[in-house]
């Protein structure tokens, strides 16, 4: 099959079996592979983009409960009868539910206090009705406040607060749950140990927590060494089966590196490759950010490490039809040239395209082809988006 030149920019995704730990992911791809280049799909210049869980999965990459009890209680210094801090969680089952888990276990005989922002988390899950927050018009919520109101969540249908407290109270340890969007507020409750458990605000959160306590760790600190372990520690982590999660990735430059060496050997195509997660995007219709993961790409090779820049064609097509009266053919032969040009990034011909990472927009890309439900393609490539 071959591509006419009239297609542009082009994504599809790649259907392949089921890749179970000790896989050998780099040779399952590139057998995968081998019949795009066949049928004419496969050449230079394309991205090649898989998904963070075939990865995570080939490498069984995954940690328990019980993991996680045992490296906070480490890390923390912790007893059973501690009292930890949870503090900035998202609402999630699957993102977070069990790390809470194993945060409770840690103190099975002492206390968790889960402070949650609101009316939404950090990525635009909501936790609590903010018709609720605005009568009560305290700054700070805490179960006193809530009563027997249920908060569902308005898509899930999940009541998150009543869902956190029970998971605590399951794991023998006390619940206390608030809610506040300043992140100190959990030192009132003199804990012995704090998790700043936020994704992208983590940094400043443990920095605004540590000018008054010192016994604060990030999620990315925690399951980030050892045999079964992630750069990104449990940021990135998904519910598997049983007690266990599934980490992010391991060693992720070192692999997109591998498989773009191996496809150049193979095949003789010099592409590009990158892992995915979530996509960097906020839906208009529920508010949510979807991007739970840390990073949209967890590794990139070097050649979409880069912004994504260009030209408005609108404004250039406009100008030369009102402004100098040209002809199709004479504006289209001047599109064409000015795509060669480099100009200044404030210039009109440049006005309304925010430069952006490549990275984040093509991994967006990549998780809208795949999909995250029953698609069953892992894979997607890329073409003629880079050149």
């Amino acid at each position: 099959m071959i591509i006419p030149d009239y297609v542009g920019s082009l994504a599809f995704g790649l259907k392949m079996g089921v890749i179970l730990p000790g896989m050998d992911i780099v040779a399952e791809i590139i057998k995968a592979l081998s019949r795009c280049n066949k049928d004419g799909l496969l050449g230079s210049n394309d991205v090649i983009c898989i998904t963070e869980s075939i990865v995570a999965r080939a490498q069984n990459n995954y940690v328990t409960v019980d993991d996680i009890a045992r490296e906070i209680k480490e890390k923390l210094a912790l007893s059973d009868e501690s009292k930890l801090a949870v503090i900035f969680p998202i609402a999630s089952r699957n993102r977070f539910s069990m790390i809470l888990k194993g945060l409770a276990r840690a103190v099975s005989k002492g206390e968790v206090i889960i402070q949650l922002s609101y009316p939404c988390d950090e990525v635009g899950n909501q936790v609590i009705d903010p018709d609720f927050t605005e009568r009560l018009g305290k700054e700070t919520l805490t179960s006193e406040d809530f009563g027997d109101s249920s908060f569902k969540h308005p898509i899930t249908g999940v009541d998150y607060i009543k869902l956190y407290h029970e998971i605590v109270e399951a794991e023998g340890a006390r619940p206390t749950l608030l809610l506040s969007n300043w992140a100190p507020k959990a030192l009132d409750y003199k804990p012995d140990g704090v998790v700043a458990a936020d994704i992208h605000t983590r940094e400043s959160t443990k920095k605004m927590i540590m000018k008054e306590f010192s016994n604060c760790i990030t999620l990315d600190q925690v399951c980030n060494e050892g045999k079964a372990y992630s750069e990104w520690g449990l940021l990135g982590s998904n519910m598997s089966s049983g007690e266990r999660l599934k980490l992010a990735p391991r060693e992720g430059k070192a692999l997109v590196e591998a498989l773009r060496l191996k496809i150049k050997e193979v095949f003789g195509h010099e592409v590009q490759v990158m892992i995915y997660g979530d996509g960097a995007y906020l839906d208009p219709t529920s508010g949510i950010y979807e991007l739970a993961d840390p990073r949209a790409a967890l590794a990139v090779t070097d050649g979409l490490d880069c912004l994504r820049e260009g030209l408005k064609y609108k404004y250039l097509a406009d100008h030369c039809y009102h402004e100098e009266q040209k002809t199709a053919e004479e504006i289209e032969a001047i599109l064409a040239e000015n795509v060669k040009k480099k100009m200044a990034n404030d210039c009109l011909e440049r006005e309304g395209t925010t430069p952006r990472r490549m990275e984040d927009v093509l991994a967006s890309l990549a998780d809208l082809v795949s999909g995250s439900a029953d698609a069953g393609t892992p894979v997607v490539i890329i073409k003629r988006f880079l050149a």
